[in-house]
């Protein structure tokens, strides 16, 4: 079953007073892109959950967060009171000076102050990690629950899609030997229109009307493209990263429409031709959201 790379997962844990949560989401990209926001008393640790995300999420614009929600009682925070009077006092006299009406709410707006609100540094327990690893990972396999369930509904976009075109291409035959005989019949008015200027050997002639309509033959592009339709409904059914196979296999869906557009010479395959290509355009869309 193929994956989204669009998804979300949200966890938490609670390690003695402190709750401790996970977010983390994902869109389409060409490779993995991972940003993260880590409280600064799990930093440290970084380099592993980073090396965890990555391992588990293969591609995708990824963005992760993990901070304490909440905590009971005291946590540990002091105010600055030094640093937040210097605050007020530069604010004050830079309003002044400038003719700016003061903060309605001092002690809100100082307590967002660079340094002014710090919780007392403590070193990571093993007890603690384990508890940061948990959510972690939790939060991942959600995330991945997310993109599974929305895999599943591109899934039945890409088979209604691929289920169109084959439908459109099995319409194809029906207009080939009328556009033969069309085209060979418009040849031949237009040397009959000639047949007082200029001579010419029929047998020749015979010849040469084959090797042109040899040249407007799509068999081949026909068998290709019913190829490539089944390939790509085996592809959707593989559990690795398909994707990027899946664009592929889309492009080259489109190089044998685009032939028998370039080949079809009659207005009604050309219609047919048009259909299968938004059909194709809605595919390729897609594709990009798919791991």
């Amino acid at each position: 079953m193929i994956q989204s790379m669009t998804g979300y997962g949200k966890a938490s844990g609670l390690y003695l007073e402190k709750k401790i949560v996970a977010e983390i989401k994902s869109l389409n990209s060409k490779q993995m892109d991972l940003s993260t926001r880590i409280m600064s008393c799990y930093k440290e640790k970084e380099l592993e959950i980073r090396s965890l995300i990555n391992r588990q999420l293969e591609r995708g614009k990824v963005d992760f967060c993990l901070y304490i929600e909440s905590t009971a009682q005291d946590n540990g925070a002091q105010i600055n009171r030094d640093l937040l009077m210097a605050y007020k006092k530069q604010i004050s006299e830079i309003a002044a000076q400038n003719n700016i009406p003061e903060p309605n709410d001092w002690f809100s707006t100082l307590l967002r102050m660079p340094d002014v609100l710090k919780a007392e540094q403590q070193e990571l327990d093993e007890a603690e990690w384990q508890v940061v690893q948990d959510v972690v990972q939790s939060a991942i396999n959600n995330l991945i629950a997310f993109r599974k369930q929305e895999g599943a509904a591109l899934e039945q976009f890409f088979n209604n899609k691929i289920n169109n075109i084959e439908a459109l291409s099995l319409e194809v035959p029906k207009y080939e030997r009328p556009r033969i005989d069309k085209i060979k019949s418009r040849l031949e008015d237009n040397l009959k229109s000639l047949d007082d200027k200029i001579s010419f050997d029929p047998n020749r002639l015979e010849q040469e009307l084959i090797f042109y309509i040899e040249k407007l033959d799509i068999s081949e592009e026909k068998q290709r493209l019913a190829n490539h339709l089944k390939y790509f409904r085996e592809t959707l059914g593989d559990s690795t990263s398909v994707g990027k196979k899946l664009g592929f296999i889309a492009q080259e869906m489109g190089r044998e429409i685009n032939t028998l557009g370039s080949k079809a010479n009659q207005s009604e395959m050309q219609i047919l031709v048009v259909k299968m290509k938004d059909e194709l355009e809605q595919i390729k869309e897609q594709v990009l959201n798919v791991l």
